[in-house]
């Protein structure tokens, strides 16, 4: 490296190349701080995202991509559930289907019986408010109970044992000892160099 010549990280620090005189030899590259790898993490967990598809999928509409509007679809509209059924029902889902959820730590036991117990108020929501909520058949019954179901079962499965809390526990903490090193490096170079 020349005297006019400088490495920086991402930040714009000044950084001095592996295998410089002086300088300890390190067998990983430089990273960014724990923090911002743990917020993006929890900025891509958003099991809420699912919830509005399904409220819309439920009124029978249909995401456009030209005009990024959801868009009724004609031939969906018997089947279809009013605007009322679908805000309940994704309502009643939204309950599991939060961040909150994803970073708690269940076991199987828990999991079925809220799965179960969340089944059976969409059943009962479903029979009692039929007519508000746009129900014409059994089979739009059946359909309901499965999408909530599914939905339900597998978003409470995701943080089983606390799979998603220790994935961002061991992400932050493998940075931090990078970090910790980094400063023991930093600091013996300084000490040999004075």
């Amino acid at each position: 490296m020349t005297a006019q010549e400088m490495y920086v990280d991402e930040r714009g620090n000044p950084l001095v190349p592996a295998g410089a005189p002086g300088t300890p030899q390190a067998s990983y590259p430089p990273t960014m701080t724990g923090k911002s790898d743990k917020a993006d993490l929890l900025d891509k967990i958003k099991p809420d995202k699912i919830v509005e598809t399904i409220r819309h999928k439920l009124m029978g509409e249909e995401f456009n991509q030209a005009t990024k509007q959801w868009d009724k679809v004609p031939e969906l509209e018997s089947r279809a559930l009013t605007k009322l059924g679908a805000w309940d029902i994704a309502n009643l889902m939204l309950g599991v289907s939060s961040q909150n959820v994803a970073l708690s730590k269940l076991n199987d036991h828990e999991i079925r019986e809220r799965t179960l117990s969340i089944i059976k108020t969409t059943q009962h929501m479903l029979l009692s408010n039929w007519k508000e909520y746009g129900i014409n058949s059994v089979d739009q019954l059946e359909f309901v109970h499965q999408i909530v179901m599914s939905n339900t079962f597998i978003t409470l499965k995701q943080p089983e044992h606390g799979g998603i809390r220790d994935l961002i526990k061991n992400t932050t903490s493998e940075n931090r000892n990078v970090a910790i090193q980094e400063k023991q490096g930093r600091f013996n170079f300084l000490k040999q160099n004075t």
